[in-house]
């Protein structure tokens, strides 16, 4: 068996010393801020996309790389960033992430070819990863009663909501003012600003165990998410191509060997004995679904509403604010159902809204009126609050206490899989027929129509598992 890595290997950064304590309310206000701040430059793409490919010069078949960078970064880095805030400690682990970027976002403002822009977006998707796990590690340690936990991640959830709401806004209205790449300068200046405030907030937690990082299992992951990706984004151009064929299998062959690793490993990413909880695959399946179906289709609609009905980046980001705006206040206020509506129900329910939403969106980007998407942004963005309140306490329920951060990381990493995936597939759809306005007309209403199904096909997934859940998770 390895040996444990030293932890003097991965020392925090200066700063003051943590208190001896927990603070509650310091560490809600913290990973929340941090978190909304990783969302909005997850976001900020959905608006100035335009603009950006414009002047990187990036090819229609390319655009999905602008925005999947963040999410390629996120699934390929949340479970090993859980593993090792719970190892190393939650407090260093977030401290770095913050930190990183914010730096990783700036260094994207300054970048001049979509190879750069897209290689910051990656890192700044990894350094999103750290955030994110460690930040529902830092909860569930301030927040140990069942109440309190609710609570947090109720509030935490509601943030996330949040930074998708706020980041199309501030990206729209600085890259109106100065240009697009002023968006990622302010959101890296946030980044680091919540990094500076942090250290004197955050107490240290972890929960050790043998063995060194899974770094194998890490590279195996993302190696498989990289040839998935490029197999969806070159599917536009014809799926039954050879190396459209070869990326599937190579994807395919990857992930079956990061099973193996695993397996194998001592200190394993993801422990897959895992699979065998039912309230485990519940929070893995939702969260899937939720960006593979949810995330994906909204991260490309402000683009074809700026594209197709000649709607100004502003004004769409406003649109988008009714989807995203509406989230948060679900989610802040679905706390309230812990207790009286099980989380995989409230997935469930969250879905089939998402569905309905996008029943009333077809045919409503070839009508010229953008007066036709709002019940369906309304509606979706009801059962989007829904998702995000639901997902992050299920993440934690579903694990054992000491893996809380690998609960969350196996989650997000489901959640940003799906997104990663589903924007390719919804750009090759909408852009299937062409680039005029009618042939994207055409595309967006298959794009929706897969969309639908695939939320009703999660309700349904979620609701089956019924059976093999005890009346007390049920």
């Amino acid at each position: 068996m390895s040996q444990p890595l030293r932890t003097e290997a991965l020392a925090a950064p200066p700063g003051p010393a943590a208190p001896a304590t927990p603070r509650p309310a310091a560490t809600l206000a913290v990973t929340s801020a941090a978190t909304a701040v990783a969302l909005m430059a997850y976001t900020a793409p959905m608006i100035t996309l335009g603009d950006t490919a414009a002047s990187l010069h990036t090819s229609l078949s390319s655009q999905a790389w602008l925005l999947n960078g963040t999410p390629l970064g996120l699934a390929a880095l949340l479970l090993v960033a859980g593993s090792l805030a719970d190892d190393y400690g939650r407090r260093r682990a977030f401290l770095y992430g913050t930190l990183a970027l914010g730096v990783t976002t700036v260094l994207g403002a300054l970048a001049p070819t979509t190879l750069l822009f897209t290689l910051a977006r990656v890192a700044q998707g990894a350094a999103s990863a750290a955030i994110i796990a460690a930040s529902l590690g830092l909860l569930v340690h301030a927040f140990p009663t069942p109440v309190g936990r609710i609570r947090a991640t109720g509030v935490w959830g509601a943030f996330v909501s949040g930074g998708i709401a706020l980041g199309p806004v501030v990206a729209g209205a600085v890259a109106g003012a100065v240009g697009w790449r002023w968006s990622y300068a302010v959101l890296g200046a946030a980044a680091l600003a919540v990094a500076a405030l942090a250290p004197r907030a955050l107490t240290e937690s972890r929960s050790p165990r043998a063995g060194r990082p899974d770094l194998p299992g890490a590279l195996t992951l993302g190696l498989a998410l990289v040839a998935l990706l490029a197999a969806l984004t070159l599917g536009r151009d014809g799926w039954l191509r050879t190396p459209i064929g070869l990326l599937l299998l190579a994807a395919v062959l990857l992930l079956a060997a990061f099973g193996v690793l695993e397996r194998r490993s001592a200190a394993p990413m993801l422990d897959l004995s895992l699979l065998r909880r039912p309230l485990f695959l519940a929070s893995t399946a939702g969260a899937l679904f939720t960006g593979l179906s949810v995330i994906a289709l909204f991260s490309y609609v402000p683009t074809l509403v700026q594209q197709t009905m000649g709607v100004s980046p502003m004004a769409t980001a406003g649109l988008l604010v009714l989807w995203s705006g509406s989230s948060f206040l679900v989610a802040l206020q679905a706390r309230r159902l812990a207790g009286r509506v099980p989380p995989r129900h409230q997935l469930a329910a969250g879905f089939v809204l998402h569905a309905l939403a996008v029943a009333t969106m077809l045919g409503a980007i070839g009508s010229g009126h953008w007066q036709r998407l709002l019940p369906g942004l309304l509606l979706s963005g009801i059962g989007s609050g829904l998702l995000n309140a639901a997902l992050p306490l299920l993440a934690v329920e579903s694990v054992p206490g000491g893996r809380a951060a690998m609960g969350s990381g196996a989650s997000n990493t489901a959640r940003y899989i799906g997104s990663a995936a589903g924007v390719s597939l919804t750009i090759a759809l909408a852009t299937s027929s062409g680039p005029s306005a009618d042939a994207l007309a055409r595309g967006t209403n298959t794009a929706l129509i897969v969309s639908g199904a695939l939320a009703l096909a999660a309700a349904a997934l979620l609701l089956t598992l019924r059976a093999r859940v005890g009346p007390h998770h049920a």
